[in-house]
Parts: structure tokens; sequence; C-alpha cells
């Protein structure tokens, strides 16, 4: 997935094997199907056939696509997954800005608004649009690789897929499973948290960036500019699934500092936030400890769980 991934399960080494197995073919399968950089992916297919036809997608493809638009919609167009046609500009070759001349005809291209999707195609309108479905499909996965675990009777786990995490259950009868959040300046963990049964993202733009003419520039882009945001230097979020957990910490910082950090307190799920200068601001949950911040217990509902609600349940392959 690009990234490093981990699976830790508490339980026997036969059963854990088993499932660590399974699991791996289901991460895999995932990636096979939702990649980008595939040309055989649903993804490529639906960008190949971009103003020619639509594609035939499934149920799993269609739920994905759906709550895609939701974020769209709740981000007020911001979390858009046709934006992903911004990487013809911000490729790691670029040595300079670009000009509005260069963007121009990018930037027509993004709107997830014109994506024609029926329970069983979809249709990219425009000849040169793209879907880049990487901003929810590693979160999804995590939280399908936690349902198979439950479904195979695993009660105790961490699923981390490049840092999108859903803890099952507890790490034992006393306490959850402790993950660190990092800091985004560097020199490991900017604060602690318990989890149980809960899904953990962090979004920032501290590990992924370009350097150009001695400054650097996030790769989280506002679709609207084409540019980079100049935003919070990192959102975590806490959530019932990972996938909200990782959509609301992108779009928290899509809108910029101030109105980033409204718009978490207004979405309700526990957060914490670390700005460019290395502050961190808390919220719904996260208290101050003796280690930096700690948070204990399960996640609280969020607007994204309840409208997903009827189309986005966790599907995993047999």
């Amino acid at each position: 997935m690009g990234s490093p991934c981990s699976i830790k399960i508490a339980g026997s080494y036969q059963h854990a094997k088993s499932v660590s197995d399974a699991c791996i073919s289901e991460a895999r399968r995932f990636e096979s199907v939702y990649s980008r950089y595939t040309n055989d992916s649903i993804v490529a297919q639906i960008n190949t056939a971009a103003g020619l036809k639509p594609v035939r997608i499934d149920a799993e493809c269609r739920a994905i696509l759906n709550y895609a638009g939701v974020c769209f919609n709740l981000s007020g167009g911001l979390f858009d997954v046709t934006a992903g046609v911004l990487r013809r500009i911000w490729s790691r070759a670029r040595t300079r800005k670009p000009t509005e001349e260069e963007l121009a005809p990018i930037l027509s291209l993004i709107d997830f608004n014109q994506v024609e999707i029926t329970d069983d195609t979809v249709f990219l309108p425009r000849s040169g649009m793209e879907l880049d479905l990487g901003g929810v499909v590693k979160e999804y996965a995590a939280d399908a690789l936690a349902q198979l675990m439950k479904n195979h009777g695993v009660d105790s786990a961490v699923i981390n897929l490049g840092g999108d995490i859903f803890c099952v259950g507890a790490r034992n009868a006393e306490e959850g499973w402790q993950i660190g959040i990092v800091d985004p300046k560097g020199g490991g963990a900017a604060a602690a948290v318990q989890l149980v049964n809960s899904g953990l993202a962090t979004s920032g733009g501290y590990e992924r960036f370009l350097e150009i003419e001695g400054l650097q520039y996030s790769h989280i882009l506002d679709p609207r500019t084409g540019f980079p945001v100049n935003s919070l230097a990192s959102v975590s979020v806490i959530a019932e699934q990972t996938v909200v957990a990782g959509s609301a910490a992108t779009i928290a910082l899509l809108k910029g500092e101030e109105e980033g950090l409204k718009w978490l307190e207004d979405f309700g799920c526990p957060y914490l936030a670390i700005d460019q200068g290395g502050q961190m601001v808390s919220g719904v949950g996260f208290n101050s400890g003796a280690r930096g911040l700690e948070y204990e217990g399960e996640p609280m509902k969020g607007p994204l769980n309840e409208q997903r609600t009827g189309f986005f349940d966790v599907k995993v392959s047999q």
C-alpha cells in the first residue's frame, strides 16, 4: 500500500498466523483492485475510460465512491477524489512553482459532482479526468481487516496500514492498546492514546512533501487553487471507523488552521491538532497529562458515521 504495514494479534501462534495470512491476502486484494499505479485495477479502468464509456463496478466500489461523495459534500468540495490529477503538476521532477496557466487546464478536470455513479457503473464524463481513491481506501481496508479478524474470533489486535490504525478490543482486561501519535517535527511521539475498538488516523504534510527553491510544499493540495494547503502540521482523529477518522483529519487540514479547528470541534470526535510551531490543540476527550496529551476510552460518534448509515458497510471478500 505504498507504506509500512503491520498486524499485531493476541492469541495462539497458530490462530494468529492463520488470521494474519488471511488479512495479508485481503490487503493485497485492496491494493490490486484500487491502486492507481497498476494498469488492471478498477481505478485504472475507470480513468482510462474517462470521456468514453461507463465502467462496471461492484457494491464495494460503489460504497467507497458514495462515501467519497459524503466527504465531498461535508467538506464543501475540498475533499475531492478527482483532484489526483494535480500530481501531473506537482511531480518530484518539479523545480519551480507552477503558474496559473499551467494549473488552469488541470483544475478544469477536478469536480466530483461531475462523476456519474449508478448502482453498477461509474463514468468520468471528461477525457483526462481521474479518480484517486488513496485518501479513502487504505483506511477502509483497515476497517475491513478488523471485521475479518472479528469474523475469525479475534478479540484483541492492532492493524496499522501506514499509520491508519484500528484497534480490535483492548490489549488486556486492564488497559486498551497504547498508540503513539507522531510528532511532526520529529523526535518520537507527541502524545499517547489508549484505544479500545477504535480507529485512529493522522493526516499531515510532514512526511510527504516537495522541496522547491528551498521551501517545503505539502502533498495535501487544495482542489480550488491547485496549491498545497497552508494549514496545521498534523491532525489526528479517533472515530468508530478508521475511514471516518482519516477523512475527518484530512478535511480539517484542507480547511486551514482556524476553520479546521472549528470544524473539528463541531465534528464531535476526539482529536489532536499540532500547528506549524509545534503547539498542540486538543478537543472532545483529549486531556493534558504527565506525558503530554492522553486519551482513554472508546470513540464518540460523528457526522460521517451517521451519514454513512445505510450504504457504507465494511465488506470482506470471501
